[in-house]
């Protein structure tokens, strides 16, 4: 019986609690099938405790039943629980290794590409220039050469003052800076005159430094010299200065937009449909089969990336596509309802352009109606100053 209890324990033992009226019945139909159970503790008068192996627990069940007594597992012990309960240990152990093995390959490499520009200041196309000059996503970090990219980058545009790139984990971020055109400013000690950067009239001048070589009324074009760059004296001559002053004229500022009299408009009705897949660096897994049933849509595309920590991207990211259903709805003007949108369109694009409003003097609109729709042209006349300095090359 010893050995059959040791052999029990290799083999695995369940510990099991027997409750009814027929504890003893269910004690003498065990011991006349040969069921071995052992350690056995009795708690009041309708309940036992004991243990049983594994290959007789399932008659021990059957014949609990019979008897109308209710069983239950309260503890499973022996060699095969304690090596089942180690085996899914090992295997946890394992993938957490597989996990760490695959986290330290993935950092290897740039997985997004940040581009930080200064003062929030879009630069267009920028990202793919980055790309072109040999930044992209998926690269062995260790392959990418920095100062080579930034100087194909900068070679290329003359809109950036600087430009830097720091990986950061797995990504990869641009930072910009970009280059503000200003006009070329003429040193103090250069001698310069003054020439008009645009078209106009002239209604005020100020020469403080220099000669006066344009009078109120005058008509201008760009290059014409406003106020020239020296001074001539009785005694001393010609003598060369650099030119100062205030040179202000009437400019125009003109706008020009046909509106058709029937056109067709573009409607969103509010209905969409959201698409989902699944991308693991350029595959994609489609979670969702098929296409958009609206006949007329807009597309809206937005892609979230997996990381594990703020700068730790995944080659793993959600894209979501939403498709917003649009109807075409024909319009037709009037000559009056085509001029007044025509206005109205021209005058916002003109206030946008034109920094200083109480500078403008009058406007005029011109309309002229054609067999299909109407010419509209608005024109600003504003008072600017149209000066610039131009050195002067002996």
């Amino acid at each position: 019986m010893l050995i059959k209890i040791l052999l029990s324990y290799i083999y695995g033992y369940i510990r099991v609690s027997i409750e009814g009226y027929y504890i003893e019945r269910f004690i003498n139909i065990c011991a006349n099938k040969k069921i071995i159970i052992w350690n056995l503790k009795r708690d009041k008068n309708i309940k036992l405790y004991f243990n049983v192996s594994i290959n007789d627990f399932k008659e021990i069940v059957k014949i609990a039943k019979k008897i109308k007594c209710h069983t239950k597992i309260e503890k499973k012990c022996g060699l095969p629980f304690l090596l089942n309960r180690y085996k899914k240990r090992k295997i946890f152990a394992i993938l957490v290794m597989v996990i760490i093995v695959l986290i330290i390959i993935i950092s290897n490499f740039v997985w997004n590409i940040d581009i930080e520009q200064e003062d929030g200041k879009e630069i267009s196309g920028i990202y793919q220039d980055v790309v072109d000059a040999g930044l992209n996503i998926g690269m062995w970090k260790s392959k990418i050469d920095i100062k080579d990219i930034i100087n194909k980058v900068r070679l290329k545009r003359e809109d950036i003052a600087w430009m830097g790139i720091e990986l950061k984990g797995t990504n990869a971020i641009v930072k910009i800076v970009k280059a503000d055109k200003k006009p070329e400013i003429v040193d103090d000690a250069d001698y310069c005159s003054i020439v008009s950067d645009k078209v106009g009239v002239i209604t005020k001048i100020n020469a403080q430094n220099g000669t006066a070589n344009v009078s109120v009324g005058d008509t201008v074009n760009v290059g014409t010299t406003l106020i020239n760059g020296w001074l001539e004296g009785k005694y001393t001559g010609i003598r060369y200065v650099h030119a100062m002053g205030e040179v202000e004229a009437k400019v125009w500022h003109t706008k020009y937009k046909f509106v058709p009299y029937k056109t067709t408009e573009i409607k969103e009705t509010g209905n969409i449909e959201k698409f989902y897949s699944i991308k693991i660096n350029k595959f994609e897994i489609n979670l969702k089969k098929g296409v958009s049933k609206f006949k007329i849509y807009d597309t809206i595309e937005a892609e979230e990336k997996f990381r594990l920590f703020s700068d730790f991207y995944l080659p793993i990211s959600v894209k979501k596509t939403i498709y917003k259903e649009q109807l075409e709805e024909q319009k037709t003007y009037s000559v009056e309802q085509a001029k007044i949108l025509g206005i109205d369109n021209l005058e916002q694009e003109l206030n946008a352009e034109i920094e200083d409003k109480e500078k403008i003097v009058n406007k005029n609109i011109n309309t002229y109606e054609k067999e299909n729709g109407l010419e509209v042209y608005v024109t600003y006349e504003v008072l600017e100053n149209i000066g610039t300095n131009e050195k002067i090359v002996f």
